[in-house]
């Protein structure tokens, strides 16, 4: 396929894919499709949803990821962030977390592919952009060849636009929510195979992709990859996405262009009431194989957490440390 919306994007993660993280990796890529935490369908019908939706607008294209299984639920949530301005709505059938299997959404309803279709549908008829579902190669102890053929031809019949596909199972019986993070082999083989049997299906692969060298090997079997802990943990490597992927400029030459970049948008958080510390919490993973990488990070533990520190903190632990071109060493 030629559609290059999903073919390189940033997973949605608990307690850090928030609005400040999505719009620091902006200025890391241009093309990178970025993902809320996600939120679940109650939270988005009765909670605050300027502080749960709102973003800027320069993260686009983002894409909110919902938590539920109710379709009527499902459906309205879509809609309204659709209003928010959101280009895709993503159900989440792949969270492993005792959270969802009390609320009966994420990674358990693997077994229910026949609801999970109902879900899609009516987020369909709701909303104009594109649905999308993630999920895992299985749950316990399905046979991952059936579980995840029977649930992609399900969703995919009811109409959702792309599968994005966590290549390991969730045992959601004894192990913990961390533990499904690693321990489950990855089988990547599955996913390329639910490609080759959905070919004009957009199939997304995600789970243990550490580079953007491995990405590149991934296309060669799938339309995209999710990256998850690598982007968060080590964001150095988004400047080489678009490069490499895409071959085109990133946004900015050095990370330290790229957090200068970031300082407007800090000043105006700022005078909002956030504290410097929700943004450069973001940051800690900026710099690697820099001399002054640690200072930097120890700079931004222990000055910009205090109360009221502001982006001269910030620009006094760039000081620290010393510049290079970090497209460089980010495959």
């Amino acid at each position: 396929m030629t559609d290059n919306r999903w073919k390189f994007s940033v997973a949605p993660m608990m307690d850090w894919s928030d609005t400040h993280c999505r719009v620091f990796h902006r200025l890391l890529s241009r093309r990178a499709r970025l993902y809320t935490e996600m939120v679940t369908t109650g939270a988005v019908i009765h909670g605050n949803r300027e502080r749960l939706l709102g973003f800027d607008a320069s993260e686009h294209p983002v894409a909110l990821q919902l938590g539920g299984s109710n379709p009527r639920d499902l459906a309205e949530s879509a809609r309204i962030g659709e209003g928010f301005g959101y280009d895709e709505i993503n159900l989440n059938v792949g969270c492993p977390s005792d959270r969802v299997k009390g609320g009966n959404f994420g990674a358990c309803l693997m077994a229910e592919p026949q609801l999970v279709a109902e879900c899609v549908a009516a987020m369909k008829q709701a909303v104009a952009v594109p649905v999308t579902v993630k999920c895992r190669i299985g749950i316990d102890d399905q046979d991952p060849e059936v579980a995840l053929d029977t649930l992609s031809r399900a969703v995919i019949a009811a109409g959702a636009d792309t599968l994005v596909v966590h290549a390991r199972k969730a045992w959601l019986n004894g192990l913990s929510p961390k533990e499904n993070r690693d321990i489950p082999p990855l089988d990547y083989d599955r996913v390329y195979r639910l490609k080759t049997a959905l070919p004009d299906v957009p199939v997304v692969i995600n789970g243990g992709i550490t580079t953007i060298a491995a990405a590149k090997a991934h296309l060669d079997h799938v339309d995209g990859v999710m990256l998850g802990r690598a982007a968060y943990q080590e964001p150095w490597r988004l400047l080489s996405v678009d490069p490499e992927l895409f071959g085109e400029a990133a946004p900015h030459a050095t990370m330290h262009e790229a957090i200068e970049a970031l300082v407007p948008y800090i000043e105006r958080q700022l005078s909002l009431g956030t504290r410097l510390h929700s943004i450069t919490r973001h940051l800690v993973g900026a710099f690697h194989g820099v001399p002054g990488a640690r200072g930097f990070r120890r700079y931004l533990a222990e000055v910009c957490t205090k109360p009221g520190a502001g982006t001269d903190s910030l620009r006094e632990a760039l000081r620290i440390v010393g510049q290079r071109t970090d497209a460089s060493i980010a495959a």
